[in-house]
């Protein structure tokens, strides 16, 4: 009778400092090894992965597709519901419909497509304007304090008057034309320009311009490559509310001494009781306000594709 006798476990430590290696020999020979390193690290790793999991569910997700115009749609169904119920007054606020059907007759008459473009010339014109001083104020003003001192008092000035407050003022000097309304609306787009772009300019690190110093930048080379794309963000935010103020403006200026326009439409309208036709200027300035701000907001994503924020 022959008895066999299991060999004796052998166990060799290692110190690594975060892991402890244990050999066995088997009965049949063969060594069992168990890493309480490697178990270490995966349960590690799945509290990392965990954290992360957790960071990732506070930002506000994936973008919605086509998630600016759902707004607006939930908007005129509940229109269009309401109508078809008859909730709404037709004489107060036609059925969408209604509205639509006026629009095209417009149209087909040549009188909207006429203020539609006699509308858009006054933004546009009265946008570029407003654009170039704003921007060239906001350099001239952060870059130097001499600019500072001229500039940015006066600007604060303007600011503190309601713009709408010149208009009278601005009919005795440059008369009741196209030149009054076009600057008023310079002066609404040029404000919002130059506070958000200045207040970029003035936000720039003092370490980057210390950069630029040892780097050797030369003026140029400084304004292109620190002072540009430090502005950027602000300079869209200001880019933004300056195409809304124009759509604003021109609301106001058309009703007010002009023979044209959207604006013009409205009045006329107004004065013979046609809700519908001023419903249907006022979604045209909407869609014009919600196209433009689109474009701006598309622009800035491509030119900012850079920065990680929220909205990207």
């Amino acid at each position: 009778m022959t008895t066999t006798t299991a060999a004796p476990a052998v166990t060799t430590e290692q110190s690594t400092g975060t892991s402890t290696e244990t050999s066995a020999k088997t009965p049949s020979g063969t060594s069992s090894r168990t890493s309480f390193g490697t178990s270490f690290g995966t349960s590690s790793g799945r509290e990392a992965r965990r954290r992360r999991t957790k960071r990732r569910g506070l930002s506000p997700g994936k973008r919605l597709p086509a998630s600016r115009i759902i707004g607006p749609a939930l908007f005129f169904a509940l229109w269009a519901a309401a109508s078809a119920a008859g909730l709404l007054d037709p004489g107060a606020i036609p059925a969408p419909w209604t509205v639509l059907e006026t629009a095209g007759r417009l149209w087909t008459d040549g009188t909207l497509s006429t203020d539609v473009l006699t509308s858009l010339e006054r933004a546009a014109y009265g946008f570029a304007i407003g654009l170039t001083a704003g921007v060239s104020l906001a350099l001239a003003s952060g870059l130097s304090r001499v600019g500072e001192a001229l500039i940015d008092g006066t600007v604060q000035l303007n600011r503190a008057i309601p713009t709408l407050g010149l208009i009278p003022l601005f009919i005795l000097w440059l008369g009741i034309g196209e030149t009054f309304k076009i600057a008023i609306i310079a002066i609404v787009v040029y404000i919002p320009i130059y506070l958000n772009t200045h207040a970029a300019l003035s936000g720039i690190d003092h370490r980057f311009v210390e950069l630029a110093e040892v780097q050797g930048l030369n003026r140029f080379q400084f304004i292109r490559q620190i002072v540009i794309p430090g502005a950027l963000p602000g300079f869209f935010v200001g880019l933004r509310l300056g195409v809304t103020g124009s759509w604003l403006g021109l609301v106001v200026l058309e009703q007010i001494n002009a023979t044209s326009g959207l604006g013009y439409m409205m009045f006329q309208a107004q004065n013979y009781g046609q809700t519908d036709v001023i419903l249907v200027g006022l979604l045209i300035y909407g869609v014009f306000g919600l196209a433009s701000d689109s474009v701006v907001r598309l622009i800035e994503r491509r030119v900012l594709s850079w920065r990680r924020s929220l909205s990207s």
